[in-house]
């Protein structure tokens, strides 16, 4: 409980011994009262949970218990320190008792307090809440209108997962296909997230039933004509996709939301052939999207507050935590991360190992490096999403041969068990000795030669020059006004990205090193190796003031100083 922050409910704790008694609500005042009376007349023990013992190991146990645990938390949170501090303080309680353990509790507690993680977590805590609040959009007092029945466009893993999270929270959806196959594959993938949670005993057959007859499978547009919102989930396709918003102009009803759920395209460009650009926003979830917490909702200069407040409400009501972002190539995640992977290409194409750069990264405290990410995502994700970036800003992206090329060779990530790692039957990577063959030829194709110093980079290198271009990038996002609030950037990386929460978010974590620091290193590889690591005017000018990138959280710390 204690390690895992797994909240426990009145009635469990009661029964684990861990609290004295359950009383109502409109008990709990009149029942301390007469406690304290109890003990002030030596009526009733002091806190008789502190002395209870009937739970505890022979001390030789015990202790072979604490070192167990010690091992698993140091394996599971290695860059966190409270878990292992836990353990020590419920070990002083049962070596030299209950008093000894308090003591020990309100001591290390005070240095947790102080400590850059507890910061970190505090920040990522009130900037979570504070996304849905946006100005010039939830102080204007609107309403959000009721959604009644969703339509989603395209059944693949976005759409399918889209429609899992809607159906779950009792909200009836159409899925459209463009035909029977597809369609009934669409429908098969709901199905099978749902089936997932009837075995984990999340849900009931019973439930299961219920919540799959909220969706509807359909091939044509016949049954929109009562949808309240349309959320497009297909494939990355400009044209494609402006042909359909004009189709869901015609046979929508004029109040209802379009939004669509590309993760880069600039959402002025899918509207082009639409008359309603006041309704149409995007719907960025992430995948799988069912299970990843974040939504990001787009909006450009036309979209009408109320369909913001509308997709606000929406997001709460799936259980998703939204940030409300401008519309720009890529939005605020993915522009932001798109130097993520960039940066690693140049590492790797410079002489730094692949599977080095991957561990340095996991290690930082992502759930897995650059290059085990890409196989996940999928190589043609991978190509149609950089495209985006490099037509856009082609003044600071890297442009690398090596992911072209390994599809030359069928590969396609993890889904044909081959990318940069090889794949069994159970999903298990391993590294691939092949992959240099490829990495040399994108070498040669590029003209970059191998650099000894990049293939004795240490960990602390490696994750300065993977990140520091993404802070680089989200100082940009940050200056243009695609952000609301720096903080909504963290919440985006935390959340969107899986950039380690204890650290922050990608703008604190910046903050804690330093904006002279970080321009003087991005200063230093740009005149190196060019213009991909060329900071950005904002940060120049914050480093010039020697000043924070953003606001943090001191005023909440500053009494403990």
């Amino acid at each position: 409980m204690m390690l895992t922050s797994k909240p426990v409910k009145g009635e469990e704790a009661h029964s684990l011994g861990l609290v004295d008694a359950v009383v109502a609500p409109n008990q709990l005042v009149s029942t301390a009262r007469q406690w304290a009376l109890d003990i002030l007349e030596h009526r009733r023990p002091w806190v008789a949970t502190l002395y209870k013992t009937d739970k505890i190991e022979p001390l030789g146990e015990a202790r072979e218990i604490f070192k167990f645990a010690r091992a698993q938390a140091r394996k599971q949170a290695p860059n966190l320190t409270h878990p292992i501090v836990c353990i020590d303080v419920v070990e002083a309680g049962v070596v030299s008792g209950p008093r000894a353990g308090l003591q020990k509790e309100a001591e290390d507690f005070q240095k947790l307090l102080r400590s850059e993680t507890c910061k970190s977590l505090v920040h990522i805590f009130f900037a979570q809440r504070g996304t849905s609040k946006v100005p010039g959009v939830t102080d204007l007092g609107l309403a959000p209108r009721r959604v009644k029945k969703v339509a989603i466009l395209g059944g693949g893993l976005m759409g399918s997962g889209i429609a899992t999270a809607l159906i779950l929270s009792n909200y009836p959806v159409i899925l459209k296909e463009v035909n029977e196959k597809f369609l009934e594959a669409g429908i098969g993938r709901v199905r099978a997230n749902l089936q997932s949670r009837v075995k984990k005993g999340k849900m009931t057959q019973e439930k299961f039933e219920k919540t799959i007859s909220l969706l509807t499978g359909v091939l044509d547009y016949e049954s929109f004509k009562d949808v309240d919102m349309v959320i497009e989930a297909i494939i990355e396709n400009v044209s494609l996709k402006q042909q359909i918003f004009a189709d869901l102009e015609k046979y929508c009803p004029p109040h209802c939301i379009l939004a669509s759920n590309t993760s880069t395209i600039d959402l002025n460009l899918i509207g082009e052939r639409t008359y309603s650009k006041d309704r149409i926003v995007g719907a960025h979830f992430f995948s799988p999207a069912h299970v990843m917490p974040l939504l990001e909702i787009v909006r450009t200069n036309q979209t009408s507050p109320q369909v913001i407040v509308d997709l606000l409400d929406i997001g709460k009501k799936i259980k998703k935590t939204p940030i409300v972002v401008g519309n720009c190539t890529g939005f605020a995640v993915n522009r932001m991360f798109f130097p993520y992977t960039q940066a690693a290409f140049l590492l790797v194409e410079r002489g730094t190992d692949l599977y080095l750069i991957d561990r340095a990264i996991t290690k930082f405290g992502m759930p897995m490096g650059p290059f085990r990410l890409a196989d996940l995502v999928g190589f043609g994700v991978a190509i149609a999403t950089g495209m985006q970036f490099i037509e856009n800003f082609p003044e600071r992206t890297y442009k690398s041969m090596i992911i072209p090329i390994m599809q030359e060779d069928k590969r396609a990530g993890e889904t044909t068990r081959k990318g940069f790692y090889l794949y069994d039957e159970r999903r298990k990577a391993s590294p691939d000795p092949e992959v240099k063959k490829f990495i040399e030829k994108a070498r040669s194709m590029s003209g970059v030669a191998i650099d000894p110093k990049f293939a004795k980079l240490s960990e602390k290198d490696i994750v300065e020059m993977i990140f520091f271009p993404v802070v680089n990038e989200a100082c940009r996002v940050f200056a243009e006004g695609i952000a609301v609030k720096a903080a909504d950037l963290d919440i985006a990386s935390v959340m969107g990205m899986g950039f380690p929460p204890y650290r922050g978010g990608i703008m604190f974590w910046a903050d804690s090193l330093g904006s002279k620091y970080i321009y003087s290193r991005l200063e230093e590889w740009s005149s190196l190796y060019g213009e991909f690591f060329k900071p950005c005017a904002f940060l120049a000018e914050r480093a010039g003031k020697g000043a924070t990138l953003v606001r943090n959280l001191k005023l909440f710390f500053s009494y403990l100083e």
